[in-house]
């Protein structure tokens, strides 16, 4: 499942929710604010949790891969 677009044409090229005009620093703005991915979820229907579950894992595993490679002997 692709989470994250990026088009020239759609948000000025900002990354976005496939299929949608939702740039995902939106999301990353209400959880740094401390709203709820519930209250994202209220705001933005055409955004769904599995796509922001995708996102959060995504980005996780960029954060932990290089971590796990440079721990290989």
């Amino acid at each position: 499942m692709k989470t994250v677009t990026v088009d020239p044409e759609v948000m000025w090229g900002a990354p976005v929710f496939a299929g949608t005009k939702v740039p995902v620093q939106t999301l990353l703005e209400y959880i740094e604010t401390g709203e709820t991915v519930d209250a994202f979820l209220n705001e933005f229907p055409s955004v769904s949790r599995e796509m922001i579950v995708s996102f959060l894992e995504q980005g996780a595993e960029r954060l932990i891969a290089p971590e796990r490679a440079a721990a290989q002997p």
